[in-house]
């Protein structure tokens, strides 16, 4: 099958059999192309992640599923995953289905929920059957789903291609998100269609080199600390990334924040006066 390696939004293309993607028109420096939404079955489908509150990109989704659509899933709750699932869902009388969460995350979009999916729950949609998977990491809701014939992992924001995946605590944990890098390793995954960017076609060596770049950025963190005084996060973002872009500096801090969380519950880091250092220091 012909794949075109960047998705673009507004084109609809078959990735696997009994899969679509669709490509929303919210495309940034966070987001890459956009936000890549997945029509699964055969009648009637799933839509997962339907993406951004946009008229013409909902009209597209109802188009590609002929009006048939039994259920919306959501791998999270962040607005460019979630933010259409109201619109989509009002518009067939489809149920939302995601993960439960018992308190919204700063990112999350309150979206009305109408049954909860659990780690292991299996889902059929016409001829396509999908493993729920708890992937907690990027958000503590956060779902994938895994095609159970042709191995295709959608991955939502667990993985991601061509970039990082942001970890913002508290709702982001990095421990969290190492045990899922782990845990996804180790199933029968054949490709990866994640909620941005293109498909991946080397799944394993694609999460070797996400948890590899992770290790290697928390121990730069780690290095960055010391015994005597304390650093900011945003100090320490500033070092290790001193030309990126200024609209993601606060990501950045986040992110650096994450690994220093992660450092602390090792016992390698402390957190006062608004500073770290060095455990022991």
């Amino acid at each position: 099958m012909n794949v075109p390696g960047k998705p673009e939004p507004g084109r609809l293309e078959t990735i696997a059999p009994g899969i679509q993607r669709l490509t929303a028109p919210n495309p940034g420096p966070m987001t890459g192309p956009g936000t890549n939404s997945y029509i699964v079955g055969d009648g009637p489908f799933a839509v997962i992640d339907p993406g951004v509150d946009d008229a013409a990109h909902i009209d597209a989704l109802m188009a590609a599923c002929d009006g048939q659509l039994a259920a919306v899933l959501l791998t999270h709750r962040h607005p460019d995953h979630a933010g259409g699932a109201l619109a989509l869902a009002r518009r067939c009388s489809a149920p939302i289905w995601a993960a439960a969460k018992q308190t919204l995350g700063e990112h999350d979009t309150d979206v009305p929920v109408d049954d909860h999916l659990a780690d292991g729950t299996r889902l059929s949609f016409g001829n396509v059957a999908l493993t729920v998977l708890h992937t907690p990491g990027h958000a503590a809701d956060h779902l994938c789903f895994l095609a159970e014939d042709s191995g295709v992992l959608f991955a939502g924001d667990s993985i991601m291609a061509d970039v990082t995946v942001v970890i913002l605590p508290p709702d982001g944990v990095m421990q969290d998100y190492m045990t899922t890098l782990d845990r996804l390793s180790a199933l029968p995954v054949q490709r990866i269609a994640p909620g941005h960017g293109r498909l991946l076609d080397d799944p394993g060596a694609t999460i070797a080199e996400i948890a590899k770049h992770r290790r290697a950025r928390q121990a730069q963190v780690h290095h960055a600390l010391s015994d005597d005084s304390w650093i900011a996060a945003e100090q320490i973002a500033a070092q290790l990334y001193p030309e990126l872009d200024p609209r993601l500096r606060s990501m950045a801090a986040a992110q650096v924040t994450a690994h220093l969380i992660s450092l602390a519950d090792q016992g390698l880091a402390v957190h006062e006066h608004d500073g770290w250092q060095l455990a022991g220091g």
